[in-house]
């Protein structure tokens, strides 16, 4: 059954929205007042948790699966926006995963997982958004500042992020004339469950001490950034890289 909605419904679709810093977006934009199409990839427990925790707080939201790399699959996800809520406001393109080795080591199965998810995937969801995403809107694509950060480990991943830096610069430039800003926000270290996976206490210690603010980000961090750039606030900002990472670079 579909949610009630007015003609003054703004909705947006959060991609990996029901984990860490996604999940965090979805909460954030929900108390902005942004019904919330939350898409996961498999969790349905955490997307179930997610669905309630904002309706609890007095909000908007609906959980969707869908594969971000499959373009039936987020079309259909678009489809059901439109078909609960009106329309689609604002994406956040926040989907993706983090494996970490070596260049010389990782295995090549692994490289075209990541980019299928990371690359392919943000160029999927944003396409939907180019085609459906209404005047005045805002798409936002999740980078990380590892990109300028270059950790070792991270170099499969950082080459994604700099495929979806590089995307979100030149769609910014192809929607000249339909009011719809398109930017990345890139945090740094954050004290998500895909952060904490794999790394010992002297690792995370490390790159705690890397911030002049002494500390983690926390998912909010990066929501909060988000949160402006999907707003009326934050419309100015357009074609731009914003590194959210207390000052590690």
């Amino acid at each position: 059954m579909s949610v009630e909605t007015t003609p003054s419904t703004r909705t947006a679709i959060v991609t990996g929205g029901t984990r860490g810093i996604g999940r965090a977006v979805s909460r954030r934009l929900a108390a902005d007042g942004f019904a919330v199409v939350a898409a996961y990839a498999n969790n349905q427990v955490e997307a179930a948790a997610t669905v309630k925790e904002i309706e609890d707080a007095g909000g908007r939201a609906i959980a969707v699966r869908a594969d971000v790399a499959d373009e039936q699959a987020v079309a259909a996800l678009f489809d059901t926006a439109e078909r609960e809520f009106g329309g689609v406001d604002v994406v956040v393109n926040v989907a993706g995963r983090m494996p970490l080795a070596p260049l010389a080591e990782l295995d090549l199965a692994v490289l075209d997982d990541l980019y299928r998810v990371n690359v392919r995937g943000t160029f999927v969801v944003s396409q939907q958004a180019v085609r459906r995403i209404r005047d005045g809107g805002a798409i936002v694509n999740i980078s990380s500042s590892v990109v300028k950060l270059a950790f070792p480990g991270y170099s499969a991943y950082a080459a994604t992020k700099g495929a979806v830096e590089a995307m979100t610069l030149v769609l910014a430039r192809e929607l000249r004339g339909r009011n719809v800003t398109v930017n990345v926000v890139a945090p740094g270290p954050t004290a998500t469950e895909l952060f904490f996976d794999g790394k010992d206490e002297a690792t995370v210690a490390r790159l705690t001490a890397q911030s002049p603010l002494e500390r983690l980000g926390q998912p909010e961090d990066a929501a909060n950034v988000v949160a402006f750039l999907a707003g009326p606030d934050g419309h100015w900002v357009n074609g731009q890289v914003l590194r959210a990472n207390g000052g590690v670079i």
